[in-house]
């Protein structure tokens, strides 16, 4: 175990986690939401530090992430646990373990390991990932600190739940973020068991740090896909950054949401006509590999610039950051 950061001591040997939003007040012999920091004789603990349940070698598209070093790898790591409870949950064994298991189970991997591991498979940047990566934040931490020493990016896919305290602390080491917008408030009440402001924050706040950010919905029929909800996402983002790239993506059953099928092919059409109708210069559709809507285009002349099927680039024409037809810089994290 590793002693938490973010957290304030509190009478009766309680404490206050200042991890994500939810801001648990955690009494002695007790766990936070998360399930994974506990609080031992008033000291705050991490017990997933170092302890991964998943290690693998994955496209950065596969984050997504569209515009941040295209077709290179990354190194992906996760431990058990996590700050929501999304009914749809699509890593639900892993990200709900604690919850349902007293035992927290995981290979030991120092941070040393990951950073050598990265460098010897070629991986361009590690990425923290699967589960929640804010509520592993220590072992994030520490694997981001020496792989931007050795030259690695560092890459956060998240659910934005993660703390003001806590984002100021990872920016400095922290490349690039993808976070989802689930919906309305409603829906993460009802789905997730969190709120939508702190996610909006997370995402402003990102953005002004310099971390490079997209953002991704995945699209449920009749929980967040009317025009309303779709058109509120893409004018949020907007407000952020219209460069910021959305990635509207197809839902399938899964977990405790197999009541509504997958989103139709038209349903994505449409959030991606939206995005780009509300002012948004990139707007992807995900999980329908081969339908067009995976492509870079220019805003500005419309040219074809990446040329994606699935995780894989076909063509990538973009040089130095610029379009190759019309020379205006393409927003993102190029090689």
């Amino acid at each position: 175990m590793k002693e938490a950061m973010f957290y304030e001591k509190l009478d009766e040997k309680k404490v206050r986690c200042y991890l994500c939003a939810h801001h648990c007040v955690i009494k002695e012999g007790k766990r936070g939401i998360c399930y994974v920091r506990k609080n031992i004789e008033g000291t705050l603990y991490s017990l997933v530090y170092d302890k991964l349940i998943s290690l693998n070698i994955d496209p950065i598209e596969k984050k997504p992430l569209f515009h941040f070093l295209p077709g290179s790898t990354s190194f992906s790591i996760a431990t058990v646990g996590c700050n929501f409870r999304c009914e749809h949950c699509q890593n639900f064994e892993i990200s709900q373990y604690p919850k349902e298991h007293e035992d927290i189970i995981g290979q030991s991997v120092t941070h040393e390991d990951i950073v050598e591991a990265a460098l010897r498979n070629n991986c361009e940047s590690i990425s923290y990932t699967y589960t929640e990566p804010t509520i592993f934040f220590e072992f994030a931490y520490d694997c981001a600190k020496l792989a931007h020493e050795k030259g690695i990016k560092n890459v956060f896919v998240s659910n934005g739940y993660t703390s003001p305290e806590a984002t100021r602390a990872i920016a400095p080491y922290l490349d690039g973020n993808n976070i989802d917008l689930k919906g309305n408030d409603d829906f993460y009440k009802k789905l997730c068991g969190a709120k939508l402001k702190p996610v909006k924050e997370t995402i402003r706040l990102m953005k002004e740090l310099g971390v490079w950010v997209e953002v991704t919905t995945l699209i449920i029929p009749e929980y967040n896909d009317s025009e309303e909800d779709l058109k509120d996402i893409a004018e949020f983002i907007k407000s952020v950054n219209p460069s910021i790239p959305w990635h509207v993506t197809q839902f399938y059953p899964t977990y405790k949401l197999t009541d509504k099928p997958r989103t139709p092919l038209q349903t994505l059409r449409r959030a991606r006509e939206i995005g780009f109708e509300t002012g948004l210069e990139y707007v992807y559709e995900g999980n329908v590999p081969g339908e067009g809507g995976e492509n870079t285009h220019c805003p500005h002349c419309k040219e074809l610039l990446i040329k994606r099927f699935g995780f894989r680039i076909i063509e990538n024409r973009i040089k130095d950051g610029k379009c190759n037809k019309c020379g205006i810089a393409i927003e993102g994290v190029w090689k």
